[in-house]
């Protein structure tokens, strides 16, 4: 009688434990570089996928930097150890050393079409589509944090020197006579840029209409060769490190290091991620802070923006069953509500116009003027083939040289003309290299 009881309890044991194998969900792993607030936010983001259904449990690792994300993701699945993730976040600039691994990604069109989930193209908008598309219009990997650059000014800083609070820059010439009256008020600099190469070369160049390199910016082609040493950049910059004499211009340090001179009142002008916009309104206080489009050289007339942030790969290796939750996954992070609370939080620009239009209908650019402003830029006018994006090889060591060879401008050691000339022949031995390897 006693043995029957035994057997019977680890029977229901074995039934319990079954059941509960049965029941616990999925886990999907999703590394990503989203740290403080932001990391905050896309862990609230699992979090409501997760408690919206019952079979996968996306979990999400926080890796680092952009850079140090995508080294770790690699090195992982490089072991073939099954310790990658499903999902890793990619930077803009890792978009040509996705594409050249071969067999280690999982297109998001293909993934999309075996899960059997739901998919429509034209629900994003073209300058973040197309940014990640083949040039057939097939999406690689699944857009998430898109950004663009955007100018901030300090309207209590403008209102000391005797400017227009409510009027930023037209043009680089208002930039540097701006900057001169906020000196002369007493600020500690006029203007600082962030992530330098971003701003004052790559997207200086789309705005203007320039090639960044040749076969259309790589888009058509791998065998290309950097062209951003024209006459429209070298004068940027050499304005730049004449304006730096007089504090018109400082360096703040590369990608985001500059904004804590913004934020902290040192300088009254910033062009820096529209991502930065909720950051620094929570900083200086939003109705001190005014947004406008990046400057044009002249009289030029502006093209558009191009987009700078992150997309999500999926990698290949882990079993059919899971990519299912994978392609879930990207559907509920799509869908405008949640895309709409995401660039409200934050300020990267909603990837779908439902996105948009419910923004738009809650009254959120009446409240926070210059919020569209980074959307307006995007879709400024149809892209060219020289503002449409970069898809360009070794492209993380190529801004690592184009940040150095700014730098020795910076310092005085360096013409403009030499430093970027430096940096094309530099970075042209980079993409041989990348052109080799792949």
């Amino acid at each position: 009688m006693k043995m029957s009881r035994i057997l019977a309890a680890v029977a229901a044991g074995v039934m319990l434990a079954t059941s509960q194998a049965a029941l616990a969900a999925t886990e999907i792993q999703w590394w990503h570089a989203m740290g403080g607030n932001l990391g905050e936010t896309v862990d609230q983001l699992a979090a409501q996928f997760n408690a919206s259904q019952s079979d996968y449990k996306v979990v999400p690792v926080f890796k680092g930097s952009y850079t140090e994300t995508l080294t770790a993701a690699i090195a992982a699945f490089r072991a073939r150890q099954n310790a990658h993730p499903h999902i890793v976040q990619v930077f803009e600039v890792g978009t040509a050393t996705m594409m050249a691994a071969k067999g280690a990604t999982y297109p998001v069109h293909q993934l999309m079409a075996d899960a059997n989930e739901p998919f429509d193209p034209k629900a994003y908008i073209g300058p973040v589509y197309g940014y990640y598309a083949t040039t057939d219009g097939k999406l690689l990997s699944m857009p998430f944090n898109s950004s663009t650059p955007v100018f901030y000014w300090n309207k209590e800083m403008f209102q000391k020197a005797g400017l227009d609070p409510n009027k930023g820059p037209r043009s680089w010439q208002d930039v540097g006579e701006m900057g001169k009256k906020l000196v002369a008020s007493g600020a500690k600099c006029g203007f600082t840029p962030q992530w330098q190469t971003w701003t004052l070369i790559e997207n200086f160049g789309a705005w203007h209409n320039l090639p960044y390199a040749t076969g259309e910016n790589g888009f058509a082609s791998t065998d290309i060769e950097l062209k951003f040493n024209d006459t429209a950049r070298v004068t940027l910059i050499q304005a730049l490190s004449d304006w730096s004499k007089e504090k018109v211009f400082v360096y703040g340090g590369r990608e985001g290091k500059s904004t804590a001179m913004f934020t902290g009142g040192d300088c009254g002008m910033h062009i820096g991620s529209s991502a930065s916009a909720a950051a620094i309104e929570k900083a200086l206080g939003a109705e001190k802070v005014g947004t406008t489009m990046m400057p044009v050289w002249g009289d030029t007339k502006p093209q558009n923006s191009i987009i700078g942030g992150a997309t999500l790969w999926a990698l290949q290796g882990k079993p059919k069953e899971e990519y299912k939750g994978v392609a879930k996954f990207f559907t509920f992070l799509s869908r405008g509500d949640v895309q709409a609370k995401w660039h409200q939080e934050t300020g990267y620009v909603p990837i779908t116009a439902s996105a948009e239009g419910i923004t738009a209908q809650a009254g959120f650019y009446q409240k926070f003027p210059g919020r569209d402003i980074a959307i307006k830029q995007l879709q400024l006018n149809a892209p060219t083939i020289n503002s449409k994006g970069l898809r360009i090889g070794n492209f993380v060591q190529i801004r690592d040289v184009v940040d150095e060879e700014l730098e020795a401008v910076w310092a005085g050691q360096k013409t403009a003309q030499q430093a970027l000339d430096t940096a094309v022949s530099r970075g042209n031995k980079l993409l041989k290299d990348f052109q080799a390897a792949n």
